[in-house]
């Protein structure tokens, strides 16, 4: 049971140790309530994560979640300063988000086209139109019946805090228990049995990008409330840091391996990470470099793993099938 969870409990480590580590060098880091803040600033983050963790559970990716995110949020801001409520908004936002996911799902799962190169090139063409039709002018001035949900800040703070809870909830459960769920794992682990156990691959593929896509446009929600301007190039980057907390979490890229409680841990553990880099004023390029480390020992990890497994399988039956003489005395 350990072993399975090994991932996970690294991580968990990790973090305790991070936070530890913080609460010596820096107790201001906790006292100046950054802490609370990385919680609110990773909220979008993780609710992105969760929708990653689905794609790449399939075996699949989807790089092209941060311009999703940055139309969906986009739309939010312009529908809210025309005094669309709240409810409209959100319908809106991850309405956007879930046409835009149902593209990528049409091409990757009906066309049967490599997710990574589909997701490459609706990402350049969604930066590209939202650069075209925004010429980089952002979205100002929203009101404050719009700005944390039409609450006090700390009230809104709250709100977007247990949102990303509730769904992390919702899917993990979901995940853990549902048969779409089973479905997920299936499909990721070893297409052709999932096809003769009755799972149709193509169908889940294609309802998780739909997936991925509606909460991007959840989280672009999350994001656009905090702020009175929005800017086009909100969701830059964003794939990167949802990559690198999901596969630190522990969700395998081959597929079917990993749950979204690992992800959460993901998200926590490169979140205080960022807000510790800001904090203690380090470049900001190094988070990423550590991000994109994080991704490359992931991918070899992965790689290697599998190796060793087939590895151990052929000499354990070796040794079976010709079984060394034993000593003579």
């Amino acid at each position: 049971m350990i072993h399975r969870h090994l991932r996970e409990l690294s991580v968990a480590v990790a973090y305790g140790l991070l936070l530890l580590v913080l609460a010596i060098a820096r107790p201001d880091f906790f006292s100046a309530g950054q802490f609370w803040l990385t919680l609110v600033y990773s909220a979008p983050i993780l609710v992105a994560a969760i929708g990653m963790t689905l794609v790449i559970l399939t075996r699949q990716i989807d790089i092209s979640i941060g311009w999703q995110l940055s139309i969906a949020a986009i739309v939010a801001a312009l529908l809210a300063q025309r005094g669309w409520s709240i409810s409209w908004v959100a319908v809106s936002a991850i309405g956007v988000g879930m046409a835009l996911g149902a593209l990528n799902g049409a091409l990757v799962a009906g066309l049967k086209l490599p997710s990574i190169v589909v997701t490459l090139a609706t990402m350049v063409i969604l930066r590209e139109s939202l650069g075209w039709i925004r010429s980089g002018e952002a979205v100002r001035n929203l009101s404050d019946q719009f700005q944390w949900f039409g609450l006090s800040q700390i009230d809104g703070q709250r709100s977007i805090v247990a949102i990303a809870a509730v769904a992390t909830i919702v899917f993990g459960v979901g995940l853990r228990f549902l048969p779409a769920g089973r479905a997920i794992y299936a499909t990721g682990s070893d297409e052709e049995a999932a096809r003769l156990a009755g799972i149709q691959p193509r169908r889940v593929v294609f309802f998780v990008f739909v997936a991925m896509g509606a909460l991007s446009g959840l989280a672009a929600l999350l994001s656009v409330v905090q702020d009175a301007t929005v800017e086009p190039v909100i969701g830059k980057d964003v794939e990167l840091r949802v990559i690198a907390a999901v596969v630190v979490g522990g969700v395998a890229i081959s597929g079917g391996r990993g749950n979204l409680f690992g992800s959460l841990l993901g998200v926590l553990l490169l979140g205080t990470i960022g807000s510790a880099f800001v904090f203690l004023h380090i470049d900001a390029s190094w988070e990423k470099a550590l991000q994109g480390a994080i991704i490359l020992l992931a991918v070899a990890t992965d790689a290697v793993g599998p190796r060793r497994a087939i590895g151990s399988h052929l000499a354990g039956s070796a040794s079976a099938t010709n079984p060394m003489p034993s000593e003579t005395v």
